[in-house]
């Protein structure tokens, strides 16, 4: 096995691994062992630059609980969790792409007839979504299941304010028909920042980063024999458009909200006043066998 010397650090680590009977996690180990090693090399950091590390990532566990998890907010804005989302949601041409889940899905939500206008707070510049879900050939899914959720127009979502926004305020489910299509109402979204008073936005700061995600809403598209797709929807006017704090944001993905001013319109989709209309059709790929 050999004795540890800096030229041979990370080799003797993972020498001493040679019994171990679970061959994925040996590779694992093994690939984290060589990196984190080249990268001490390379820093060549202090002992009390180390000790610093070593506070930041016990600060950044004690900052986890039931409703946060500050390691995924350290994943999210390093780039690793959209990293890890592309390398597992690779798919042929023509499929729309996928992009981070984030924290406030929430499972079991109602079903809700299409057209529904899902904002129960009254908050927000009224806005018209719709499209079609289809297959990779054009042709309509029926019976895909959309769910959606957004914040509301003072940039929190409804699990965030318990007691102060509705339940299942701007999230809902919905079926679409033979036709494929879709169509709910809600709110031009806003953008927001990501939890910035632990550990992690103490490190956005002291790099000269905002911690501000641009406006977007989210789509969860499922349907047997399909690749669910996770996805967001943006608003490419949005000032952070170009600097999505955990780097979510797709060319594929940036959406027109045009605005309605025509009365009739208006009264054909049940606004009082001027909404956006945004129209966005998916496409989604077959599941891999």
């Amino acid at each position: 096995m050999g004795y540890f010397t800096e030229e041979n650090s990370a080799q003797v680590v993972i020498d001493t691994m040679s019994d171990c009977d679970n061959p994925r996690l040996k590779e694992v180990v093994s690939v984290l062992v060589r990196h984190l090693h080249a990268a001490v090399k390379e820093i060549e950091p202090s002992q009390d630059e180390w000790m610093q590390a070593i506070q930041f990532l016990t600060s950044t566990g004690h900052m986890c609980d039931d409703w946060r998890q500050e390691f995924i907010l350290l994943s999210d804005v390093l780039g690793v969790s959209m990293l890890v989302d592309a390398l597992n949601s690779r798919r042929p041409p023509g499929a729309s792409e996928n992009t981070v889940l984030g924290p406030f899905h929430v499972a079991d939500v109602p079903l809700s007839p299409m057209g529904t206008n899902i904002c129960l707070d009254g908050k927000g510049e009224p806005m018209l979504a719709h499209g079609v879900v289809s297959d990779l050939d054009g042709t309509p899914i029926e019976g895909a299941k959309i769910e959606v959720w957004q914040t509301n127009d003072d940039g929190f979502y409804d699990v965030q304010q318990k007691g102060i926004q509705p339940e299942f305020n701007l999230r809902a489910v919905f079926r679409t028909g033979a036709d494929g299509r879709y169509w709910f109402r809600a709110v031009k979204p806003t953008s927001y920042p990501i939890p910035d008073d632990g550990p992690v936005g103490k490190l956005l700061a002291r790099l000269g980063r905002h911690p501000y995600r641009p406006a977007h809403f989210h789509y969860l598209i499922s349907r047997e024999g399909y690749d669910t797709l996770t996805t967001h929807i943006f608003d490419p006017d949005d000032p952070y458009i170009g600097s999505d704090a955990v780097f979510g944001v797709k060319e594929s993905l940036l959406a027109d909200f045009v605005p309605v001013d025509d009365p009739e319109l208006q009264r054909q989709n049940a606004f009082e006043t001027r909404y956006f209309d945004v129209e966005f059709d998916f496409r989604l790929a077959n599941e891999a066998v």
